[in-house]
């Protein structure tokens, strides 16, 4: 071995050695002046106590901090002055490590390098008053600068460490409570001119972390691990801490984070937090119930990029911090209260500082949703910019933008309203709404909805509607309805429409809605709306629903319930064998029915004009109407209104021209058919240049009275008859039919079915020239001349017997 490398291990050797020796020597000197040790331990610590401190026992431990010297504190026990009045103590350790710089303990200083405390809990507890027991740490140092002799050499903390504590910040007059289980915090300080810089490693469940303890704790009962790196600048009085990764549980997050000390006048706090690729549920977990409860009403399917700045004040009241979250969710499932979202996309902002200067708390807070982009029930939309302001009275505004086939309206509906299928739809609304149990709430919309070239089957009516088009814009509180287009079969309808007030009757009273329609028409075949004779489909037996929020069932309740005012102008109206031309309707929707009022349209080469009402039933419509029918073709009108379903007087036994008045009610059928027997009412008639072809009543009595006579066809010039109409039994008022064969007085009863019962006063002569006769009263005189028959056209069981009216006088 080189003479170098002896010489060089000896000296090595003898350098271990002495310090070996001086360590035994230190301990030595520890164990045999315990009391003398612990005196400046004691001494030395005072300096800084103001109340009551305690340490149970030292005990040395040798080669622990080598080369520094190590003690063990047993029963270390540190309470300010008014302990008895709070009982909260500020150190109580069971185990409190410390290691002594062993050159400085030689001299007799006390220099501690390292503190290592466990098993233990440290209170910092303030009272409502603001009174702290940290105030055990402030001494008048008057002394100590009037006599510097007094004090040593400023100790500098080399390392630390913390196992098994608890640890509570308790602050009663701010209403803040921090609590961790501290399983492990261990570090190293350094001690620049500035200041301090360490590095540790931390492993504690918060237990409580309230900044407003009256509304609960953020990250509650999460297990925090990170290796953090925090400095000190004397100068700002700020501590600057940063940690990259933090895991809160399962979660890793980085963290940044300025400290203003407590002992300048701005003391305050910056959190900044960021965590990549985070679940919705495990972040809300992480803030305070009252977030909490209301971010858990909502969930996003997938992990999303989170960041949190976190800003508060150590001096300022009970309000929380202020808090700016932001939040990337791409391509997600998001679940509100009663709805699902697919394929989301936005940037999402909450604050809870909406108003500057208006506090932190639920009532200024907002929500932006930025860029949003999803599908409802396959329906796809945007919101370029949607906000919820003020939590607790939440209100929802926001710009709603979609563009889709018209028949993915369908999966909207589910089937309750109409369907859709062919074309496209398009929606531009601007909406404000209040949100109650986190659901949209009777919005307030403005903008427009457009329906093009879409084929609709309306589902309530039983309605088949092609190639339509609509607007419906959205202007102040109304609705104007325009660009409309709708075919039924052969029938093409253009609209325009408008209802007043519309917003608020949608919500508030869906029964006062009233819109009024502009309708025009080239041709119109009424049998292609039948559908609206019949009741909705599934409409319930008394009008008595109340407003929904679902938006599909407050349509429907809307469609049910509101009324219209039409007024048509149509070319040509077709129904069955009727054609009427240059019809101008006014009608009325009623819960029950229609209200006609004055219908006007040339049929027959006459006119017709009708006011009434239609009702809706279950099991038979009713109508009530007023008609007024002048110099229609008889023939043709009969055969029009299928003989209004008499079957012995038909078109095929009329010829002339009709004008008459009705009032009369019925029923008919959801296929728009007259009821059988159901018409009541009057009916005043009017013939001109009129003929009864084949009658079979007036020809059975030709066959008894007149033999030889033809009377298949009998002319009436003028005939003027007035009938009562119930069911089944028409009432012929006392009526003079004059014609070319023969003059008639008729009354009685004619039974569609039984219970005819007719008087006919026939005079026997001729009346073929009476109308050469030109003095009326003169022609009703010879109208009775010679012989009359008086006869009597009844029924007995069942056949109709003709004979003499014995009953005449």
């Amino acid at each position: 071995m080189p003479k170098w490398l002896k010489t060089s291990l000896k000296i090595l050797a003898g350098l271990v050695l002495l310090v070996v020796l001086i360590l035994i020597g230190a301990t030595l000197y520890i164990t045999y002046n315990k009391a003398k040790v612990l005196e400046m331990v004691n001494r030395q610590l005072d300096k800084s106590v103001d109340g009551t401190l305690i340490i149970g026992d030292m005990k040395p431990r040798f080669f622990s901090g080598f080369p520094d010297v190590s003690l063990t504190l047993q029963n270390v026990l540190i309470r300010d002055k008014k302990y008895a009045q709070h009982k909260h103590t500020l150190l109580d350790a069971k185990d409190f490590n410390i290691s002594l710089n062993t050159v400085a303990l030689l001299r007799g200083v006390i220099d501690i390098n390292h503190i290592d405390i466990s098993n233990a809990a440290i209170d910092l507890f303030t009272d409502s008053t603001g009174y702290s027991n940290t105030a055990v740490f402030k001494k008048d140092n008057k002394k100590l600068k009037d006599n510097p002799s007094e004090s040593s050499s400023s100790t500098m903390l080399k390392k630390f460490s913390l196992s098994n504590v608890n640890f509570t910040i308790d602050d009663r007059s701010k209403h803040k409570l921090f609590n961790f289980a501290v399983n492990d915090i261990s570090g190293k300080m350094q001690y620049p001119d500035s200041g301090w810089r360490a590095d540790f490693h931390l492993d504690v469940q918060a237990k409580s972390m309230a900044f407003n303890s009256l509304r609960g704790s953020f990250i509650k009962n999460k297990q925090l691990k990170g290796d953090f790196k925090a400095g000190y600048n004397e100068k700002s009085g700020k501590v600057n801490v940063a940690v990259s990764p933090l895991k809160i549980g399962d979660d890793p997050f980085k963290i940044n984070a300025v400290f203003a000390t407590a002992d300048k006048p701005s003391a305050s706090f910056t959190i900044n937090i960021v965590a990549d690729q985070i679940l919705w549920r495990n972040a809300s977990a992480l803030l305070a119930p009252n977030i909490t409860q209301v971010l858990n009403r909502f969930d996003i399917s997938k992990p999303m990029d989170v960041t949190c700045s976190l800003n508060g004040s150590f001096a300022g009241g009970s309000g929380g911090p202020k808090l700016y979250v932001t939040a990337k969710i791409r391509n997600s499932k998001v679940t509100i209260p009663g709805a699902e979202l697919d394929n989301c996309s936005f940037d999402g902002i909450y604050s809870n500082n909406y108003i500057k200067d208006k506090g932190y708390g639920d009532d200024n807070s907002f929500i932006k949703l930025i860029g949003l982009k999803g599908s409802y029930n396959h329906l796809p939309f945007t919101i370029d910019t949607g906000s919820i302001v003020n939590l607790l009275k939440p209100i929802a505004t926001g710009n709603f933008k979609s563009s889709f086939p018209a028949a993915d309206l369908n999966w909207f509906l589910e089937d309750d309203v109409a369907k859709f299928n062919n074309g496209s739809a398009d929606m531009n609304l601007r909406y404000t709404a209040d949100i109650i149990d986190y659901k949209i709430n009777k919005p307030i919309i403005r903008g427009s909805i457009n329906l093009r070239n879409t084929d609709i089957y309306y589902l309530p009516r039983n309605l088949k509607l092609k190639n339509n088009s609509l607007s419906l814009n959205f202007v102040g509180d109304d609705l104007i309805l325009n660009n409309i287009r709708l075919q039924s079969g052969r029938s093409v309808v253009t609209m325009e429409g408008r209802v007043n007030n519309f917003l608020n009757l949608y919500y508030n009273a869906p029964e006062k809605i009233l819109l009024t329609w502009q309708i025009h028409s080239p041709q119109l075949y009424l049998n292609e709306f039948m559908g609206f004779l019949s009741p909705r489909k599934g409409a319930p037996a008394a009008k008595t629903r109340g407003n929904s929020g679902n938006v599909v069932d407050q349509l429907s309740n809307v469609l049910e319930r509101g009324k219209a005012e039409m007024h048509m102008q149509v070319g040509k109206v077709y129904y069955k064998k009727f054609l009427a031309t240059d019809a101008n309707a006014h009608l009325i929707t009623t819960d029950d029915g229609v209200i006609i009022k004055n219908i006007s349209l040339k049929h027959a080469g006459g006119s017709l004009r009708v006011n009434g009402k239609v009702m809706q039933g279950n099991a038979l419509n009713r109508f009530a109407v007023n008609t007024t029918i002048s110099h229609v073709n008889m023939r043709e009108f009969f055969l029009a209104f299928n003989n209004f379903g008499l079957q012995d007087f038909t078109a095929e036994n009329l010829k002339g021209f009709l004008s008459a008045k009705t009032s009369i009610t019925g029923g008919v059928t959801d296929a728009g058919n007259l009821v059988p027997r159901s018409i009541k009412g009057t009916l005043d008639l009017n013939l001109q240049d009129a003929a009864l072809i084949n009658f079979q009543p007036l020809m059975g009595v030709g066959k008894f009275a007149f033999p030889f006579r033809n009377l298949k066809n009998i002319t009436i010039p003028n005939l003027d008859a007035h009938f009562l109409v119930n069911g089944d039994m028409i009432t012929i008022k006392p009526m003079q039919v004059s014609s070319s064969i023969l003059n008639v007085d008729v009354a009685g009863v004619y039974g569609l079915t039984h219970g005819t019962d007719i008087a006919l006063d026939i005079p026997l002569r001729s009346p073929k020239d009476d109308f050469k006769i030109n003095d009326l009263a003169e022609r009703a005189k010879k109208r009775y001349k010679g012989i009359v028959l008086h006869i009597r056209a009844h029924e007995e069981e069942g056949k109709m017997k003709i004979g003499w009216n014995k009953n005449h006088k």
